[in-house]
C-alpha cells in the first residue's frame, strides 16, 4: 500500500513538474505558444461533465471502462496478484497448523 502512495505520489509530482516546467517557458518567451500542450488540463462541460487531458491526450471514463473491458476479456495475467494469493493461502495454512500444534500442545 505504502509503494502504490509512493507511485501515485512521484506520479502526480512528475505531472507538476512538467506543467511548472511549460509556465516557465511561457515566462521566459513573454507569450504563449499553442504548440506546447499542458500536462493537466481540467474542464468543466456545460453540461457539467468533467473532460480531462494529459499530455494533450483527451481522457474520458468511457475510455477507461473500455480498456478495462478489453482486460478482463484478455483474462491477463496479473504475476504480483498471484503471487500474493499464494503468499496469502500458504500464511495461512502455516497460522491453522500452528493453531492445531498448540491446542494439541496444551490437551
Amino acid at each position: 500500500m505504502k509503494f502504490l502512495l509512493v507511485l501515485a505520489l512521484m506520479f502526480v509530482s512528475v505531472l507538476f513538474g512538467m506543467q511548472q516546467a511549460n509556465d516557465g517557458i511561457d515566462r521566459m518567451k513573454g507569450f504563449e505558444d499553442n504548440n506546447f500542450k499542458e500536462a493537466l488540463h481540467v474542464t468543466e462541460s456545460e453540461g457539467g461533465q468533467v473532460e480531462l487531458a494529459v499530455l494533450g491526450n483527451d481522457i474520458s471514463s468511457h475510455d477507461i471502462q473500455e480498456k478495462k473491458a478489453k482486460l478482463e476479456e484478455m483474462k491477463a495475467y496479473n504475476f504480483f496478484s498471484t503471487l500474493g494469493k499464494k503468499l496469502a493461502e500458504g500464511v495461512s495454512s502455516l497460522s491453522n497448523k500452528m493453531i492445531e500444534l498448540i491446542t494439541d500442545l496444551i490437551q
